[in-house]
Formats: C-alpha cells, sequence, structure tokens
C-alpha cells in the first residue's frame, strides 16, 4: 500500500463512542474549542491557537493534505455529541519499512475517559490489518505521562530515551519512544 492509495479518500473509522473521520470545514469551532487549551498543547510541537484564525489556518492545511493525498488526520467526533474532541493520525508512515508513527490530542474535559485507547486501539487495528504494518512507534515527551500509560495500556513497550532529541517550545526535549509489533498485538 501507498500513502496516496490511503490518503487519496480517509476511510471513516467506527468505535462504539467514536467516529474517526475526516475533518470538513465546519470543525473549525470544535477544533478551536480543544487547541485554544494550554493544557492539551502543553507537549506538542504546535503552539497554542489563540484565534479561530490559528485554527482555520491549520484546518485549511489539513483539508489541502486529503485534496493532495498526503499524510492527514481523523477528527475523532463524539457520537452521542455529534462533536469533534481530538485528533489522531499516523504523523509519519514509510510504506517500505512497513513502520508507521501514531499522534493524538483530544480536549482536556473527556480526558480520563479511555477516549485515546479507544480511538488509537482502532486506529492501531486499522494500521495492522489494512496498512499492513509491522510496527507502530509513539514518540512523546518524558514529561507527557498521561500519554506514556495511553501507550503502555495500548500494548506498546518503552524502548528508551532520545536525549534531547527535539527542540519544542525553547528547548530540547527528551523523548520516550514506545512501540508495538504487529507479532505483539493483541486485538481488542
Amino acid at each position: 500500500m501507498k500513502i496516496r492509495d490511503l490518503y487519496e479518500d480517509l476511510p471513516t473509522l467506527s468505535t462504539e463512542r467514536l467516529l474517526l473521520r475526516k475533518f470538513n470545514e465546519s470543525d473549525a469551532g470544535d477544533m478551536f474549542e480543544y487547541a485554544s487549551e494550554p493544557d492539551v498543547s502543553k507537549f506538542v510541537p504546535w503552539e497554542t491557537h489563540r484565534t479561530i484564525e490559528d485554527t482555520n489556518e491549520f484546518l485549511n492545511y489539513i483539508l489541502t493534505q486529503y485534496k493532495e493525498a498526503k499524510i492527514a488526520p481523523w477528527a475523532i467526533e463524539l457520537k452521542q455529541a455529534n462533536k469533534v474532541i481530538g485528533t489522531i493520525d499516523f504523523v509519519a508512515w514509510s510504506p517500505i519499512h512497513s513502520r508507521a508513527e501514531i499522534g493524538f490530542i483530544l480536549s482536556k474535559g473527556h480526558w480520563g475517559n479511555g477516549i485515546i485507547l479507544e480511538a488509537a486501539a482502532k486506529v492501531i487495528q486499522f494500521g495492522f490489518e489494512n496498512m499492513k504494518l509491522n510496527r507502530i512507534e509513539a514518540p512523546c515527551m518524558i514529561e507527557n505521562i498521561q500519554s506514556q500509560r495511553v501507550l503502555q495500556k495500548l500494548g506498546m513497550r518503552l524502548e528508551g530515551i532520545s536525549r534531547e532529541k527535539f527542540f519544542i517550545k525553547g528547548k530540547y526535549r527528551d523523548m520516550a519512544l514506545y512501540s508495538i509489533l504487529k507479532s505483539e498485538y493483541i486485538r481488542w
């Protein structure tokens, strides 16, 4: 499978509580709601959205990625509320090596409810079963204990710490690298 094959028409994935789907222009308000929360953007390379224009700019970038069949995120929609509460995606994918990197963001009001665990389990399943991945990895800042717990619950193993790997928000950051192999994957 090639990147274009998947992202030319990113499929909608469904779980008990969630719809993982393409973003659309009408999602700007929902996205701004979580992307403007400083706690949500604390452990990611992008800055907190200060205005709806920041969100519209990012949303337009995502929509362009869809049009060009390039890597782009799924919106995490809470079915019962018909509301986008985060994003999840393979932020990097190497088809030749059957490897991808997963990333996610969730509105602070939904932390601790198993939402990311549910969404990530579905995306990991999709990666191994549909994209024919052999390895899925997830780097995160060592200070991001919540994400590390989610990755552990997903069956990912800590491989090690990359010292001062990225320069994010004014300083070099140590990154914990987690991964799961297809041979270790247990479908939920």
